[in-house]
Parts: C-alpha cells; structure tokens; sequence
C-alpha cells in the first residue's frame, strides 16, 4: 500500500490544504492528514477542534484518515508505514524552507517529499491570513469549508480557547 502524509498545524484548515489532500488522495492509496501538537504555540483552535473539522471535511474522501503527532516528522511516518511526506507549495519563498525540511527528513529517515504546486485560486492562502481578516470583520467564506467558517465566527464572537 503506497501510503503519504501530509503534515500541518491547520489552525484552520484552508481550501488550500483541501486541494492539496484532494489531489493527494489520488496519487496515492492513503492519506494521513497530520496535525502537528506544538505545545510551544497557542493555536485559535484546540487541537481537537482542527482535529474534528478537518475529520468533517475530508469525510468525502475514504482514504483519507485524520491523525495528530508530536515530535519529528520523520517518527510518525515511519509509525505510520508511510515513505512520503506531500507538501503544497504556494510561491517560492515556501520551496526554501521545505527544501531544507526535505533533505533533512530524507537523511534522518530515507522519508521522501513530494512537492505539489498549489492551485493558482489557492496560492495566497494561509491559516494565518485567514485568522487576520476574519479577526477584522473580513468575509472568508470563499476560501476556507463552510464549517470552518462558521467556527470561524463563532470563536472570534466568543474569544480564543486560550490553547
């Protein structure tokens, strides 16, 4: 069984992610959608709200399974029986990093990176973007499940869980 993972904080999960996890479910037999637990970060949702959302939004998808890990990436993927990591690409600047990221997980684990360039409709996107403008009134529907924006709205209507 060709098996990936495709890693992320998803505070919140984006069209974005969702493309890139849609893309991926048809390249390979499984996806494991990895929610990084950061406990030197305070995220806007908890990890088991992202958890649940992104459980919700990729239910169309059967072979798409939702999981969190700690630690290196490279340990979950060899838990997991998986031999590559997928990373969506938005511009250049994120090739950088992710290269960097790549050869060092390829060292440490033999874990290959596919890199998938992200749909043009999706390229500015990113969690933090999203946050900002809902934060300020901002209309986000367009880019983000409507569960998540409806969760958007709700949190900030009641104020971050405070981790």
């Amino acid at each position: 069984m060709k098996r990936a993972v495709s890693p992320g904080s998803f505070d919140p999960v984006t069209n974005g992610h969702l493309d890139i996890i849609d893309r991926s479910s048809r390249l390979y037999d499984e996806v494991i959608v990895a929610v990084l637990i950061n406990t030197s970060k305070s995220g806007l949702f908890t990890l088991e709200e992202r958890l649940d959302m992104l459980r919700e939004v990729t239910r169309p998808y059967p072979n798409v399974r939702v999981e969190s890990f700690h630690g290196l990436l490279v340990d979950f993927c060899r838990a997991q029986g998986a031999a590559v990591v997928v990373k969506g690409l938005r511009a250049v600047s994120d090739f950088d990093y992710e290269l960097q990221m790549a050869q060092m997980n390829v060292g440490l684990a033999g874990v290959e990176t596919l890199f998938m360039p992200t749909n043009p409709l999706y390229s500015f996107l990113s969690s933090s973007l999203i946050k900002d403008v809902a934060k300020w009134g901002g209309d986000v529907s367009p880019h983000v499940p409507e569960v998540v924006a409806r969760r958007l709205a709700e949190r900030l209507a009641h104020g971050a869980p405070g981790g």
